[in-house]
């Protein structure tokens, strides 16, 4: 009965918290999709301030796209290769420099976005596009995949199969990409969702980089806030929705599918 009644508290604890975090999303959205928000639903239900919020805002979704996928392609490039030369040095040395890159993760985006100012600010052309933005969110979210196509290769005896590998005449580069990556994926998946969802998501860092013609997502619903018309700034909420939700639920599913013959050594497969 004391177990029963343990049990039964700690269900309602927890979805008294649940509700508490996700009922004030729920009204957000509500708000959206409703004639008038302050009269309630019996208003009545309407896709106005959705069509609004992309006729005025369009251009900052699409641009907070396009950074978000170049970040990702970018962070690729470097932050797997990186993982990777850490994971295989060790040491003080790799500590200190994996300490280093996840340094922009602890300092305010705020001081990232000016210290980026100061050194390439002079450089007209380069601080007028979206490229300059771009920069500050590869240094944001590149620790977030370091650390978790680490901590994969910390997990799984990597050496091992590349020298199984490199017995059976594979090069570095046949290593590279058909041993250590796919028992990587699962980091890189999850690294990948942190990045995207991060770099569609920065505001502060974002805020001191844009200019009027650079305005991504999330500045664009700091603006529909200050119009003060809560309706579309609800939708622009619900559009950020739309868009990042599916995103989130395709990876993980990427993330939960098995690769086949992961963390298994070339040399068992001829045998």
């Amino acid at each position: 009965m004391q177990r029963r009644r343990s049990f039964y508290l700690q269900l309602a604890f927890t979805l008294a918290v649940c509700a508490f975090l996700i009922v004030p999303v729920f009204l957000s959205v509500l708000a959206g999709v409703t004639e008038n928000f302050f009269v309630g639903i019996r208003s009545g239900l309407t896709l106005r301030w959705i069509g609004e919020v992309w006729g005025l805002y369009s251009e900052t979704i699409y641009l907070s796209l396009i950074i978000a996928i170049a970040c990702l392609a970018v962070v690729l490039a470097i932050g797997v290769p990186a993982a990777y030369v850490l994971a295989r040095r060790g040491g003080m040395v790799a500590r200190f420099i994996e300490e280093t890159i996840v340094l922009p993760v602890a300092v305010p985006g705020l001081a990232i976005a000016l210290a980026l100012i100061i050194t390439y600010g002079g450089f007209r052309d380069f601080r007028s596009s979206w490229a300059f933005i771009l920069v500050g969110h590869v240094l944001y979210t590149l620790p977030f995949m370091v650390r978790s196509v680490l901590a994969v290769l910390s997990s799984i005896d990597f050496k091992t199969l590349e020298e199984s590998a490199a017995s059976l005449g594979a090069s570095f580069t046949q290593r590279f990409f058909q041993v250590v990556l796919p028992n990587c994926r699962p980091g890189i998946l999850a690294g990948s969702l942190m990045v995207v969802t991060l770099s569609v998501g920065e505001f502060n860092l974002t805020w001191m980089l844009h200019t009027p013609v650079t305005k991504t997502l999330p500045v664009g619903l700091a603006d529909s806030y200050a119009s003060m018309r809560l309706e579309v700034a609800s939708a622009y909420t619900l559009v950020f929705f739309i868009m990042i939700v599916p995103l989130l639920i395709a990876m993980q599913l990427m993330a939960d599918t098995k690769v086949p013959g992961t963390h298994r050594a070339p040399a068992e497969d001829t045998a």
